[in-house]
């Protein structure tokens, strides 16, 4: 029996799809991908500005909770053998220890009822601070240095390499004021939490015995404040300055409205009094942000950037002046000095001895104005002598009575024949 021979090659199974058929597939997939990414990244529509203050209230409020939580949550369980005692140095005898002053003794002192008394109108502040911002916004019209300084911060060491150099081109700071109102006053603890809201957790007494006060009042500013900036995205890779890309950039802040909380703090030996300051996490901040992208075909007010640009403007705002940060102010001595005093007697004497030394310079100016008018006088007056004596010589003959020999005439005994 013959042995069976080689099996006979069975034919390849060919893919449905060929080479070129696949590329073109992974490219067209590739551009759709890229597509979608450009309509509904860039330029997909932003959410409401209701909806955005709403989600970034929500936020804020959670993170002040939190904060609220892990302070009560420390209270518990420090005991008060592990708190630091502070050394007081010995008094002197002649001054006469007063009684201790306590936020309690403060409040009846001056009659007011934290429970029932009605909030405050501002209207006088709100005067006071216009002024001050209406003398800020004309100082700013004729001199550059809230420019040159904005500029020097924006064109900082901290500015990263993709970016050229910043340029402003507008700047405007409003025309509106902002307005305060309903002021009140309640008593805190040292870490700014109110005593109501310990006393609901378990800690602490009633007694409002420690801590400091604190008055809180309502802000809100309609203004327009617009800031543009113009600079260009440098790609530098892979090797510097392939692509460059020019983008322009305006920012206004159109409303704000928030609580604002100011109290003193108390100085101590080595410090001075400190005025503190913050917003409350219920704050809105309404911008109107507009951008330019591109050279040639330029891309005109794209959502995307500007959502980065107002989360970015929202979170710098929130790390430095929102609960629980607040910004600290060093406050100057009050202490009357007698480098500081202006106006009374003395200032009309001081005024007197300046009108007096202002007097001793107007002599001093007209006696040297006088002098320099006499030598110009005889200076003038010689120069007029030198003058008559050398062409005045006829003049003089004539007023003697001499006649005036013409030079080359003939003699006065030749008559003509």
């Amino acid at each position: 029996m013959a042995a069976p021979g080689p099996a006979p090659p069975l034919p390849k199974t060919e893919s449905s799809l060929s080479f070129t058929q696949g590329l073109l597939l992974g490219q067209l997939s590739i551009v759709l991908l890229l597509g979608a990414f450009i309509k509904f990244f860039i330029f997909g529509d932003p959410p409401s500005a209701d909806v955005t203050a709403s989600l970034r209230a929500t936020e804020r409020r959670s993170r002040t909770l939190a904060h609220k939580r892990s302070l009560l949550s420390l209270r518990s369980t420090s005991t008060p053998s592990s708190q630091t005692r502070t050394l007081q140095k010995k008094r002197s005898s002649v001054l006469r220890n007063p009684p201790p002053l306590t936020t309690n003794t403060i409040l009846s002192k001056t009659y007011y009822n934290v429970d029932a008394h009605q909030p405050e109108s501002l209207d006088w502040f709100n005067v006071l601070i216009a002024q001050t911002i209406a003398q800020f916004r004309s100082d700013a019209q004729h001199d550059d240095a809230i420019l040159t300084s904005l500029t020097h911060a924006l064109n900082s060491n901290s500015r990263p390499d993709f970016l050229d150099e910043i340029k402003i081109t507008e700047l405007s700071l409003g025309e509106d004021f902002p307005i305060f109102s309903n002021c009140r006053v309640i008593p805190v603890d040292e870490d700014g939490l109110v005593l109501g809201d310990i006393r609901k957790g378990g800690v602490g007494g009633g007694e409002r015995e420690h801590g400091r006060l604190q008055a809180r009042m309502d802000v809100d500013l309609s203004d327009f404040i617009t800031l543009a900036l113009e600079t260009k995205l440098l790609l530098n890779y892979p090797k510097p300055l392939v692509a460059i890309l020019p983008v322009a950039l305006a920012v206004s802040v159109v409303r704000f409205s928030g609580t604002l909380s100011i109290s003193f703090v108390p100085g101590t030996a080595g410090n001075a009094t400190t005025l503190a300051f913050s917003f409350l996490d219920d704050y809105r901040l309404d911008l109107s942000i507009r951008s330019l992208v591109g050279s040639r075909s330029r891309l005109q007010d794209v959502p995307k950037i500007a959502q980065l640009v107002e989360q970015r403007l929202h979170m710098w705002f929130d790390e430095r002046c929102v609960e629980p940060r607040f910004q600290q102010i060093e406050l100057p001595s009050l202490w009357p000095r007698k480098k500081n005093t202006r106006g009374g007697e003395e200032g009309v004497g001081v005024e007197r001895e300046s009108l007096g030394r202002a007097k001793g310079k107007e002599v001093q100016r007209d006696l040297r104005e006088e002098a320099r008018r006499e030598v110009e006088a005889e200076q003038r007056a010689k120069v007029e002598s030198e003058r008559v004596e050398a062409e005045g010589l006829r003049w003089r003959r004539r007023a003697r009575g001499e006649e005036y020999a013409m030079p080359g005439s003939m003699p006065a005994g030749l008559g003509m024949t």
